[in-house]
């Protein structure tokens, strides 16, 4: 059973004065819920240990993907795995953060995997700066989280140039390298998310700038601005299956401009690997003795089962499937076409009203970061974000 603390909400004029401005949903309802999810101190180690060794087997699995060109069983479009066998040759190519979703982990319901969110990772403004505020709000304790994602992000900012040595090495090794960073114009969230990151970068040291990705200007030589000046890094919060997809040729530009070595991609293309959920049928067949994954296979279960589209977001295309195959909930959305994948049904933890909550654990180096989603059955996007507090 979920423990929750009741708060006192911020109201829309304070979120918006931090940034925050997509603070209630289409319904009229508030994304914020005014509670928090206590966990223990054990619960948070918990937590940390899980995401950490999970990230090791992810890389592992990656090994093991491409040794043996499992490219297309993880729907991996073809025009992507120059770039993603290229970003995984050599360090440089940085994964700077990601977020595990994860049933279970308080009350005693043991933590299972539900997916990874690799590459394009949002809830980061919810956990890394409003968490903080709203404990700072209610006269809380803010130091009382598990919650160092920005401290954790700049930190792996840094390790874009001192990769495995400590990131305190930076300054002596930094030689005025600029990251651009990128997100699609009119998406509010994901513009607050990329600015977030710009400002995280330059906090580690880093020239940042920011362009919409419509006025970045791509060669085969390099990435640059709408006034031409180039970058050796390029931050886009922008799925790589969409380049792949919607903008072939840019995707074409871009292999080039890795095979130049003329300018380093953020997240690595690699990271598309991690997205796919298809990863973790792979990581079923590495790891078969793991107690954080549920049963996973590209066919239909024998067991109550979730049907998944290997790429996709918020639950959408998302299926609830009976032992027998019977359609017991489902959500439309613009996946459809793509794979699917058949993981194990888990019930999710929950609150004395019956709502259910998914933990987002951030990964950057390690495990910095957690948030919480409450909704239903299949978590969408009218689900609610839950901030936590460590007791005990």
């Amino acid at each position: 059973m979920v423990t929750l603390r009741d708060i006192k909400p911020l109201d829309d004029k304070s979120l918006e004065e931090i940034g925050f401005t997509w603070h209630t949903d289409s319904d009229g309802s508030k994304y914020i819920a005014d509670k928090l999810v206590e966990i223990t101190h054990e619960e948070a180690e918990a937590y940390y240990e899980a995401v950490n060794e999970l990230y090791d087997m992810y890389a592992e699995a990656a090994e093991f993907v491409i040794d043996n060109d499992l490219f297309f069983e993880l729907g991996i479009p073809f025009n992507l795995i120059e770039m993603i066998k290229k970003s995984w040759e050599n360090d440089v190519h940085w994964h700077v953060y990601g977020r595990f979703d994860l049933a279970g982990g308080v009350g005693g319901d043991p933590i299972k995997l539900i997916e990874f969110n690799a590459d394009t990772p949002t809830s980061l403004f919810e956990t890394a700066v409003l968490q903080w505020a709203l404990l700072k709000y209610n006269d809380m304790n803010e130091n009382e989280q598990f919650n160092n994602v920005y401290d954790a992000v700049r930190e792996n900012f840094r390790r874009l140039i001192t990769l495995f040595d400590d990131p305190e090495k930076f300054d002596e090794l930094y030689d005025g390298w600029k990251i651009l960073f990128s997100s699609v114009e009119g998406n509010t969230e994901e513009e607050v998310t990329t600015r977030l990151l710009q400002q995280i970068a330059t906090d580690a040291g880093f020239a940042t700038a920011f362009e919409f990705i419509q006025n970045v200007r791509f060669g085969d030589e390099e990435i640059c601005d709408a006034n031409d000046n180039p970058y050796e890094y390029w931050f886009k919060l922008y799925p790589f299956e969409d380049i792949a997809h919607d903008e072939p040729e840019l995707a074409t530009m871009l292999t080039n401009i890795m095979q130049n070595q003329k300018a380093i991609l953020l997240n690595p293309p690699y990271t598309l690997l991690f997205q796919s959920k298809g990863m973790m049928k792979i990581l079923c067949d590495l790891f078969p003795d793991s107690p954080y994954l549920l049963r996973t296979s590209f066919e239909p279960l024998d067991v109550k089962c979730v049907e998944k589209p290997v790429f996709g977001r918020e639950g959408a295309n998302t299926k609830i499937l009976s032992k027998t195959g019977e359609v017991l909930k489902a959500n439309d959305g613009p996946y459809g076409n793509y794979k699917k994948v058949y993981q194990e049904y888990v019930e999710f933890s929950k609150d004395v009203h019956g709502n259910k909550y998914q933990a987002g654990v951030f990964f950057a180096y390690e495990a910095c970061g957690l948030g919480y989603r409450r909704g239903g059955d299949i978590l969408d996007n009218m689900s609610k974000f839950v901030g936590h507090v460590l007791v005990g």
